[in-house]
């Protein structure tokens, strides 16, 4: 069997581009070579829609301007975000879950707090629509939020508070609740999952907190205690294959940890280990996830300044992150991320 369509003979070999519905593999070719590349990973497979993140709302340090904006990028590659839609309204400090089709976008702050839930069909570029609401518009900015393929979870919706609150993310509709975090009433926390489990961890209140909670998200109930972050965490970014959780960056307030990358398992209990560190100190800044990477988007550095730097690690290894590319030019801080591929997802 040859490597080249159709059993021709080319000056340059055609390699299939790989195993996601969109992907090239032009020219006419032999059951056998589909066959042979198939069994590579290397054939386009129906259905099979590549990883994409999404990253939407925002704010510039420089102006104090927020951004109805959403981007979206390819996980597996790399490269600068593309354009994707608006959402119903400018907002920053939101939060966003989602499943393989749908992804959420739910609070935030314009000129005042905001309980809107948008979404989007994530491989379908286009405008947001209205989903329904969160319970509260008294500061439901900076929650944090974690999804199965079904559910939506979010956490610390309302003032300084330990609600959790769902939504069926294939419905539309407002939140119910869920039950509440473990330990504190706080804000800025961030949420990852695998298929099963939802861990939410760190936040702001009398200070930045380490505490860890998680919760069975086909269930309903309080949350439980985890464990601890090693480096105590708020409005950090958070992601998840389905079996590790990664927290990045922190606070401006707690400079010290401002780069640090946290993880930790899933499955088990107990506190999180120390990953590597991001290419620059960030807080604010969005996460998503495909079942192989990590990637980290926006956020304000030093000053404070907006950045528009994407970041992406191997989930399964530790290290540094690798620069990415860039968010357009009206995604900055304090933006919200969410994918297709993240560890909630079977």
């Amino acid at each position: 069997m040859s490597n080249w369509p159709g059993n021709l003979i080319r000056k340059t070999p055609v390699t299939p581009a790989g195993p996601f519905q969109n992907g090239a593999a032009s020219g006419v070719w032999s059951l056998a070579e589909a066959a042979y590349w198939t069994k590579q990973g290397l054939w386009p497979i129906a259905g099979n829609a590549a990883p994409r993140g999404l990253f939407g709302g925002g704010f510039a340090w420089s102006t104090f301007t927020s951004f109805n904006s959403i981007d979206y990028i390819t996980i597996t590659s790399t490269g600068n975000a593309t354009d994707f839609g608006d959402l119903t309204l400018a907002r920053r400090q939101l939060t966003s879950c989602s499943s393989s089709v749908r992804g959420l976008f739910a609070g935030g702050y314009t000129t005042t707090n905001v309980n809107t839930i948008d979404y989007v069909t994530i491989q379908t570029a286009g405008n947001a629509t209205t989903f329904g609401a969160l319970s509260t518009t008294t500061n439901s900015n900076y929650d944090g939020a974690c999804s199965s393929q079904t559910r939506g979870v979010f956490a610390g919706i309302g003032t300084y508070t330990n609600i959790l609150e769902y939504v069926t993310i294939a419905t539309t509709g407002n939140t119910t609740l869920f039950g509440s975090l473990s330990i504190g009433a706080r804000s800025g926390v961030s949420g990852c999952a695998s298929p099963t489990r939802g861990v939410f961890g760190g936040g702001s209140a009398a200070g930045t907190q380490n505490v860890l909670d998680y919760i069975t998200i086909a269930s309903t109930g309080n949350a439980t205690d985890f464990g601890d972050l090693i480096a105590a965490s708020a409005y950090s970014g958070c992601c998840s294959n389905s079996t590790r959780g990664l927290w990045a960056g922190t606070s401006a307030g707690s400079s010290a940890n401002a780069n640090v990358i946290q993880y930790l398992t899933i499955a088990t209990l107990g506190n999180s280990l120390d990953f590597g560190d991001l290419v620059a100190g960030n807080s604010t800044l969005a996460g998503c996830a495909s079942s192989t990477r990590g990637v980290f988007g926006g956020g304000t550095v030093t000053g404070p300044a907006s950045t528009q730097v994407i970041q992406y690690v191997t989930i399964d290894t530790t290290g540094n992150t690798t620069n990415f590319g860039n968010l357009s030019a009206a995604t900055f801080a304090q933006t919200s991320g969410c994918s297709n591929a993240h560890g909630g997802l079977t």
